[in-house]
């Protein structure tokens, strides 16, 4: 398979990288970009982009990133605290005073962003149309009562993270979270990173390769680094009907159940701003690559969305010990992002202060703010994990190495 696109001197590895991905049968169709130091360093695309069409992934096409798209999200509520509109430690009520129920009126919006909160799943159903209306999910969660005692704990909310962070936003800032994304961050970067995918883009959205079509049994926990098989008993009681991350997952009530719901339009259109983000790789890495420093933005422009106060602040550690929600396993979190701590650090992707978000069967945003570097992965075919796997780590170890000949 034939990889378009360019690399800058000296990351000439990162293209061999992206290539193997592709001669080792790993990938059907994918894209991989970088920024270093404020500059696009790598943009590559390749393969297949709708396998029952045929159609080429283009320098244009664009794939849904399900929990990369937290990142997104995380960089919203960011850039609010920034400027002072949203206080990190303030309790969640102090914007959103119907959260005050069952118990959860001392719940702050580091909880929040820290997957501290204890509001994984949804109790009871709801339907998809219910679902993407937002606001019965809204009022679902306002209802809901912690399956532990907020800031006690973390255990990822898989789902509900977009949702109770959307709407701290969309309280202060007065717009939706795809709105806010749109006019804050990705406008001003030129940036296709959209939570709430305009219906005149549809056509450029590569379909997603399934678990059962990719084969998704043949590489059991490829994604958690370090996983043996004490983990592999944990995943069958995690994923029981009524476990954890079963029920986080399918959050809220069941209405993300159905495999086949992510490669629709319906689900395109709404706001799931914890999984439904729609983007190309050099769209992520731009995102990120704002976030540690000045980004030349397609007009010309520098653009940065967080100061070095702010990054500093993202990435400080707010948990510790193990998830409640993914098989008990010792993942870290700063605000939104997954930090360099525990189970990514196994993965060596950059220093202590590295930071960024994985998504579900292989998607990554990630940045080295010491190296001033950021990476994007994206791709169509799925593989089972939630922390990257294989083909994300080869590409971000060999643009790490590039960054630090450079």
């Amino acid at each position: 398979m034939s990889v378009d696109g360019w690399v800058a001197a000296g990351f000439e590895g990162v293209r061999g990288a992206f290539q193997a991905n592709f001669d080792a049968g790993k990938e059907v169709g994918a894209a991989f970009a970088a920024y270093h130091r404020g500059q696009l360093v790598v943009d590559l695309w390749g393969g297949i982009a709708d396998q029952h069409t045929e159609k080429p992934w283009e320098e244009d096409t664009l794939v849904l990133v399900y929990s990369t798209t937290k990142g997104a999200t995380a960089l919203c509520a960011n850039k609010l605290i920034q400027e002072g509109a949203l206080d990190a430690d303030a309790a969640v009520v102090t914007y959103w005073p119907e959260f005050a129920q069952a118990g959860k009126e001392a719940v702050t919006v580091t909880d929040l962003l820290a997957h501290r909160a204890g509001l994984a799943w949804i109790d009871g159903s709801m339907s998809f149309d219910e679902m993407v209306a937002w606001e019965p999910v809204v009022r679902a969660l306002g209802a809901q009562a912690p399956s532990w005692p907020p800031g006690t704990a973390h255990g990822y909310h898989a789902t509900t993270f977009g949702w109770l962070v959307g709407e701290v936003v969309r309280r202060v800032s007065g717009k939706s979270v795809g709105r806010y994304l749109a006019d804050e961050i990705a406008g001003p970067l030129a940036a296709d990173f959209y939570i709430g995918l305009p219906a005149r883009l549809e056509d450029r959205v590569a379909r997603l390769v399934s678990f059962a079509e990719a084969g998704g049994a043949g590489a059991p926990l490829e994604g958690l680094p370090g996983a043996g098989g004490d983990q592999l008993g944990q995943l069958a009681e995690y994923l029981a009907p009524d476990g954890a991350l079963t029920k986080a997952l399918n959050a809220p009530g069941g209405a993300l159940s159905d495999p086949g719901v992510w490669n629709t339009p319906e689900l395109h259109r709404a706001e799931v701003p914890a999984a439904n983000g729609i983007c190309d790789a050099r769209s992520l890495a731009r995102l990120y690559g704002a976030a540690v420093s000045d980004v030349v933005a397609p007009s010309g422009e520098k653009v940065r969305i967080l100061s070095p106060e702010q990054l500093t602040r993202a990435v400080h550690q707010e948990t510790e010990g193990p998830d409640k929600v993914l098989l008990g396993l010792d993942m870290q979190w700063g605000l939104g992002f997954m930090i360099n701590r525990g189970l990514i650090d196994l993965a060596r992707i950059g220093g202590p202060r590295s930071f960024g978000h994985f998504g579900m069967g292989g998607s990554a945003g990630w940045a080295e703010p010491d190296a001033e570097l950021a990476m994007g992965y994206v791709m169509n075919k799925m593989v089972v994990g939630t922390t990257g796997d294989t083909r994300s780590y080869r590409l971000m170890h060999a643009c790490l190495e590039a960054a630090a000949a450079r």
